[in-house]
């Protein structure tokens, strides 16, 4: 027979370890569900008090099918108006995107090429690799989503794994969105963006972004590392943005957004591939 001792040690490392299993189990929320009309409110909120931003970052991704590191210097308007000038290390600027009320145009300092197109996918992947429409990626890099005008069909899940809760919306072209929110106190109203995924129309897989190391600027919390993977890739595939410095909601010059060919380089028209 089992000495008492013996029983009494085993009955506590089994009780340990159902402890720690159920630790691993999804967390369920500590507070009543929102609705998805605050969901929507809060990220409306966060839309009107981030509009643009002036960045400069350390970006990894595929730059002329290499993947490299580099500075990258952004202008981002919500509407979806970008400017990106990449920079590498000896080099200096190497090319410079441009998106412009749908027109997008490309500089490729090294192979001394100009081109121009509609703002499609594809074409504003031509730096970062974030083959999504321009309003998209602005979202995006402002650290967020896009939000149609109404709204219609939100509707509000739990994701017990990421402590979050995920307004689901319909997207552009009939994809569908899932933002992610996680309150930053349970006793305030307050809600961060810690991510995004995304599924096209028909598609199987979903896009994912990812936000971290937050700083705070109000009520505002704003990613200093935005990581972006493609459907069915591995972060290690996909585009890593470290913000090193960032001026909220800057007066754009005019002409900021606009990138005309350098003398003597060859023009090009940018057709539009798959999404």
């Amino acid at each position: 027979m089992m000495p008492c001792r013996i029983v009494r040690l085993a009955a506590a490392f089994l009780a340990a370890l159902t402890a720690g299993c159920a630790g691993a189990r999804p967390a369920t929320r500590n507070y009543p569900a929102p609705t998805a009309h605050e969901l929507l409110a809060a990220v409306r909120a966060r839309h009107a008090a981030v509009r643009g931003m002036n960045v400069e970052a350390r970006a990894t991704s595929w730059l002329g099918g290499e993947r490299v590191r580099g500075t990258v210097q952004m202008l981002v308007d919500r509407s979806g108006q970008l400017r990106f000038e990449a920079e590498v290390a000896v080099q200096g600027t190497v090319a410079a995107l441009a998106v412009d009320r749908g027109q997008f145009a490309f500089v490729d300092h090294q192979k001394r090429v100009f081109r121009k197109g509609p703002a499609c996918p594809a074409n504003v992947a031509s730096l970062l690799r974030i083959p999504l429409a321009p309003a998209e990626v602005a979202a995006i890099l402002l650290g967020d989503a896009p939000l149609s005008d109404a709204g219609g069909g939100a509707r509000v899940e739990w994701d017990g794994a990421r402590h979050a809760d995920v307004l689901v919306l319909a997207g552009p072209q009939g994809s569908t969105l899932w933002l992610g929110l996680r309150r930053a106190n349970p006793t305030l109203a307050a809600w961060d963006v810690i991510y995004l995924e995304g599924q096209e129309a028909g598609g199987k897989e979903r896009w994912r972004v990812a936000y971290e190391d937050f700083e705070r600027v109000g009520a505002v919390a704003l990613p200093r590392l935005v990581r972006f993977a493609e459907p069915g890739r591995s972060w290690d595939d996909g585009v890593e943005i470290k913000i090193r410095e960032r001026a909220l909601n800057p007066t754009f010059p005019d002409g900021a957004f606009t990138l005309v060919a350098p003398a003597g380089y060859q023009a090009e028209r940018a057709g539009c591939g798959a999404r």
